[in-house]
């Protein structure tokens, strides 16, 4: 069967727990159409010893659609691997970047970078498993290691199995004595290390990631690397999303509005809600960025997080928030 044709990884929206969830991946694919969409870090345990479609369910809108794994254990990665293709994900990814304490407990996350050969493993026995991509999404050191050559030989040594796409987080994983919010601010941003990466191994693709903010940096990142991956700035700033698919992908197609967005969620909205325990809050609380430094941002954002008015309600609710947005 011939491989299916991806756009390129030009632009992804990072994986980020209890953000990127699939009513977050709906709502941006409604803004760009060849973004890639990450889900959130799920655990090999949960997937081999839990709820699989609760985990693993998504809508077909969403492709290019990547599911990133948490694990250390080759065998239940490549069976959730497996899992993954099955499910139709168009990528895997193993998870080398969580600094959080209770991903460490589980021996996995950024601590595996001191362990690049288990790492190793882990993406052979994935990829031995699997026909979509293997990659990894890792951080530039760990703790006090401050060494180009750190990141460097690690990335040598995980290729060795074939991986040959690395997401980088342009920060050092601190394990002890950082909360994950803190290892997102307080370790220095070397986006040179990524840069060098990638002119050390020009034939991979190299993917920057780390506090990208503005549409012009992105722009700045693709004259050295293959990709950029942005987290919070595409959750809570939605809209800086609607350029990407002219700027970066060159599509002529037509650009999203806002109505089209909000339309385009309502037949999602109905459908999500005739399942069993859905209510709007889980999916308006994604949205909330929406009309983010426009007119009437503070009302739509009031509105959709009211838990008075969203208690029983269905989209109609969005409807009356955009036009009290239009009458501000």
């Amino acid at each position: 069967m011939s491989k299916k044709v991806l756009p390129s990884r030009r632009l992804s929206v990072a994986p980020m727990l209890d953000w990127t969830d699939r009513h977050y991946r709906y709502f941006a694919r409604q803004i760009t159409r060849n973004t890639w969409l990450y889900t959130e870090m799920v655990t090999t345990g949960a997937l081999l010893y839990g709820d699989v479609a609760r985990h693993l369910r998504y809508d077909e809108a969403e492709h290019p659609v990547a599911l990133q794994l948490g694990g250390s254990e080759p065998d239940e990665l490549a069976r959730c691997a497996k899992l993954a293709e099955q499910w139709g994900y168009d990528e895997v990814n193993l998870n080398v970047g969580c600094p959080s304490e209770r991903v460490q407990k589980g021996a996995f996350g950024a601590c595996l970078m001191a362990e690049p050969a288990l790492v190793s493993d882990c993406v052979k026995a994935m990829r031995d498993a699997v026909g979509i991509d293997v990659t990894v999404k890792h951080r530039i050191g760990i703790d006090a290691v401050e060494d180009y050559d750190y990141v460097r030989d690690f990335v040598g040594r995980v290729s060795e199995a074939g991986c040959t796409t690395f997401i980088v987080h342009a920060r050092n994983a601190i394990l002890k004595g950082l909360s994950p919010k803190e290892n997102r601010e307080i370790p220095p941003l070397k986006y040179d290390y990524v840069y060098r990466l990638k002119r050390d191994f020009p034939d991979f693709e190299i993917l920057i990631n780390g506090g990208v903010k503005t549409n012009d940096e992105i722009a700045t990142h693709l004259e050295h690397v293959d990709g950029v991956m942005v987290g919070r700035e595409a959750y809570h700033n939605p809209w800086l999303m609607a350029d990407w698919d002219a700027r970066f992908y060159g599509d002529a197609g037509e650009p999203a509005t806002r109505d089209a967005v909000i339309a385009a969620l309502l037949p999602y909205i109905e459908q999500r809600l005739a399942e069993p325990g859905a209510q709007l809050r889980h999916i308006a609380r994604h949205i909330l960025g929406l009309y983010q430094g426009q007119p009437g941002a503070r009302v739509w954002r009031r509105m959709l997080s009211d838990s008075t008015l969203l208690k029983g309600a269905d989209g109609s609710l969005l409807l009356a928030a955009r036009d009290r947005v239009a009458r501000d």
